[in-house]
């Protein structure tokens, strides 16, 4: 194997009730004044205020920003910043789905940087992350972005996507509680379920896959595709919301190591061009992309299979590949999710730039097991468009 570099933040705190050390974790950086950025959707039901109240009843002072939208534009981030710089905070907290997550790690970044957030952008930016970010503790509400444990903040451009990224960005704690999820509703948790198996998928198939990311994978696929059915189905189920939550995690361990490619590639321009969610951009595309990669890493998708349900030990390898990518179409349209970029009301006129803004994902794309070229590109989209997966001519 290739030499790995496994990197992990300093710490986590997991389990049903979790959220009671949080208290304990911020009084060890004795902060002043605590910046919370959360959802609105969390403080409308009560559950920002039940962790800003116990901040408070212990003596800390809380300023709360609300001002989070999924797939946050760059401007949303680019607010935010100036509102950390000028209000001299010395901890973040970032409670909510990916965004607000993704916000909170930007904010305590670009806290101790100048200039825009636009200026480190990965495509795009000159400026480099050279500074130790304000403490931040994570704690997320959802299964499935996985960005408490994670270095990358993503934020959404006119057509696309593009990240911040830097381990200054990973967390000093993070705190994954699962009763926090059992509000989540259907939709959200289909979509963001379905995002976590997507990370441990192609985190298991990257190039970048080392002994580490492959257990974490594959326990996140089998936990995930044992309960998220029942989560989406049985919100309240303790068991399928704990299973969830830890898939997610470790999801979210395997692909920061190992890495995305191909599925979030072509994701980033459904979001940016169409205000798809991430979660449901990824499911859209995951059976598609990878039926047409399927040769490229048959060996792998042949053992995902057991980890999904399936019995590869009955089957040709090559059979049990076909069978893995079956697999994953059933679970994406056993949640709920619409299963072609035509359900999604998206023309079939947009291919062209889909493609477009698709092939300029470099970052991601390097990591698939088969190189992506325009035309691979174009084809995916057209066969997701169609509702057939398809394989290249060889």
């Amino acid at each position: 194997m290739n030499v790995a570099r496994i990197v992990f933040a300093p710490l986590s705190i997991t389990g049903w009730g979790a959220l009671q050390q949080l208290v304990p974790e911020v009084s060890k950086f004795s902060p002043k004044k605590i910046l919370v950025v959360t959802d609105p959707a969390l403080v409308k039901i009560g559950l920002a205020e039940r962790v800003t109240e116990s901040l408070r009843q212990n003596g800390f002072a809380v300023e709360v920003y609300t001002e989070v939208v999924p797939e946050p534009p760059l401007e949303i981030g680019e607010k935010l910043v100036q509102f950390a710089r000028g209000n001299r905070f010395d901890l973040v907290i970032g409670l909510g789905g990916g965004s607000a997550l993704d916000l909170a790690k930007l904010a305590a970044v670009m806290a101790v940087h100048e200039g825009s957030v636009a200026d480190y952008l990965n495509l795009t930016g000159k400026k480099q992350i050279t500074q130790k970010a304000l403490p931040k503790i994570l704690i997320p509400t959802t299964s499935g972005t996985g960005s408490e444990v994670t270095n990358i903040a993503v934020l959404s451009l006119e057509t696309t996507k593009d990240v911040v990224t830097h381990d200054s960005l990973l967390a000093d704690v993070a705190i994954v509680d699962p009763e926090l999820t059992v509000s989540v509703p259907p939709r959200v948790t289909a979509a963001t379920g379905i995002d976590a198996l997507t990370h441990a998928v192609e985190a298991y198939v990257s190039v970048n896959a080392n002994p580490a990311t492959d257990a974490l994978a594959l326990q996140a696929v089998r936990l995930i595709a044992r309960s998220l059915r029942t989560a989406v189905q049985e919100g309240s189920s303790r068991q399928a919301r704990t299973d969830m939550s830890m898939g997610s995690y470790l999801a979210g361990l395997a692909f920061f190591n190992a890495g995305v490619a191909g599925v979030h590639a072509l994701a980033y321009p459904l979001g940016g061009q169409f205000h798809l969610s991430h979660g449901e951009s990824n499911a859209v595309l995951l059976p598609y992309v990878m039926g047409y990669i399927r040769h490229s890493c048959q060996k792998r998708l042949a053992d995902l299979l057991d980890y999904l349900g399936g019995a590869s030990h009955l089957l040709s390898e090559e059979e049990a590949s076909y069978r893995c990518v079956e697999q994953l179409v059933s679970i994406v349209r056993d949640v709920g999710i619409p299963q072609t970029l035509a359900d999604f009301q998206i023309p079939q006129s947009a291919l062209e730039s889909l493609t477009q803004d698709g092939i300029k994902q470099k970052r991601l794309l390097a990591r698939s097991p088969m190189p992506l070229g325009e035309d691979d590109i174009r084809t995916i989209y057209r066969a997701a468009y169609n509702g057939k997966i398809t394989e290249p001519n060889r």
